[in-house]
């Protein structure tokens, strides 16, 4: 006898009821066991591996430190030697389709160091105002609790 479902017929031509079909559903179902509408993720962390995201001020202070130190002036330092040395060439090529298409190259070098550089000060202030912005956080998500206070003249106070 053919798989049936809720008003498909049997194979001797009578019509399968609901009631009987849904008898039938747990035999034809596939196992997947019991169904919890109120469980959430298994406990334990939702990514693996380490659980330390290096959020410690001192850990942003050193790394918005190592931008100012040593990446920015390293990047300004090699964005300046580039253009001494190709301006030179550019010069020797004056003249020459040569010159225009190293013109070009060193102004996209320029346009991309310059977008470096600006992403580099922008990542370090945001290293260093991070804590400051947790800060403020607390100290908003802190005053936002003082509106749930009951007024003077409540009876809920002194509870």
């Amino acid at each position: 006898m053919p798989k049936t479902g809720a008003g498909k017929q049997h194979s001797t031509g009578d019509k399968m009821g609901f009631e009987q079909d849904w008898r039938q559903a747990p035999a034809t179902a596939p196992e997947h066991g019991p169904m919890r509408l109120n469980s959430g993720p298994p406990p334990g962390p939702l990514f693996p591996g380490s659980q330390d995201f290096g959020s410690a001020p001192a850990e942003k202070k050193a790394a918005a430190n190592t931008i100012e130190n040593d990446l920015e002036p390293s990047t300004k330092k090699a964005g300046d030697h580039a253009d001494e040395s190709s301006n030179g060439t550019v010069k020797a090529f004056d003249g020459w389709s040569t010159s225009a298409g190293l013109k070009k190259v060193l102004e996209t070098w320029d346009r991309q160091v310059t977008g470096l550089m600006g992403r580099l000060a922008s990542e370090k202030t945001a290293l260093r105002g991070t804590s400051n912005m947790f800060l403020r956080n607390d100290i908003t998500t802190g005053e936002g609790f003082n509106l749930l206070k009951p007024a003077p003249d409540s009876k809920l106070n002194g509870i």
